[in-house]
């Protein structure tokens, strides 16, 4: 029954979509939390060019791609406090990362590469093999968050507060960091490195409106995430329309429909 189910590409890609969704949605809470939208692009952006060397040196994309994201962030934590505006800085790192990534892609000579899927995802292109990457890659970052969850709350509510409780923040920064990486290394087969940032966002800002505590925002988020996946895939098949850029409009709908909700009644 198993094979039957994992040999059916729409399922192998609802699947993918659902384990980047179970990851993306407690780390994006912690990124809508922390107002670092903009951190989590350019991490994003630089996972191209970690494509671009796993493809040239014959690694795998997903180890390539993490370590690259990995540095981009531990990058930006370094430098963000040595006098560079912080918008600056990532619109820099950012758009330098990719373009580099895409150069290094050009001199890559022997190897067919599907720069679109890397851009925007191919998720309907999923492997058993992709889905063991996604679904492990998925599981380690629900263990991370959760495992750091109270102290990664604290932190991000209050420094110093973190600080009386022997809590260090940076150490905090830097387990969000690697849960980064690591999910945006698993999400570039599904909706590519310029619509990882939108998974990671959009889903948590609907949950936002709906949810009491913490700990509901991220269930709430979860559960966004997993529908838009596969409300999105149904549109792509129905409307012959892209499928990653189809469950990210899907997650903006649905934001919007939280919002417009949240407006109405701004007392519930």
């Amino acid at each position: 029954m198993l094979d039957v189910l994992l040999g059916d590409f729409m399922m192998r890609a609802a699947l993918a979509g659902i384990g980047v969704s179970l990851a993306a949605a407690p780390l994006g809470c912690f990124v809508v939390w922390r107002r670092m939208a903009y951190f989590g692009d350019a991490t994003a952006h630089a996972a191209i060019l970690g494509v671009a060397l796993s493809l040239a040196f014959s690694m795998s994309v997903f180890v390539g791609a993490m370590v690259v994201a990995l540095l981009m962030a531990l990058t930006v934590s370094f430098l963000s406090g040595r006098g560079y505006a912080m918008d600056t800085l990532l619109g820099v790192l950012a758009h330098s990362a990719l373009a580099f990534g895409l150069v290094a892609v050009s001199f890559i000579s022997g190897v067919r590469i599907d720069l679109m899927a890397y851009l925007f995802g191919d998720i309907l292109a999923v492997s058993r093999g992709d889905l063991a990457v996604i679904w492990g890659g998925a599981v380690l970052v629900v263990m991370l968050i959760g495992w750091r969850w109270s102290a990664l709350l604290t932190s991000t509510l209050n420094a110093d507060l973190a600080h009386a409780s022997g809590i260090n923040p940076k150490r905090e920064q830097l387990v969000l960091t690697l849960a980064l990486a690591i999910t945006v290394a698993v999400a570039i087969k599904v909706v590519g490195v310029l619509l990882i940032a939108a998974l990671l966002i959009i889903p948590a800002a609907a949950a936002r409106p709906l949810s009491r505590t913490p700990e509901g925002m991220a269930i709430t988020a979860g559960i966004i995430g997993m529908l838009s996946t596969i409300t999105g895939l149904r549109a792509a098949y129905v409307f012959d329309t892209p499928a990653g850029p189809s469950i990210v409009c899907v997650a903006a709908l649905t934001f919007l429909a939280t919002s417009v909700s949240k407006g109405l009644n701004p007392h519930s």
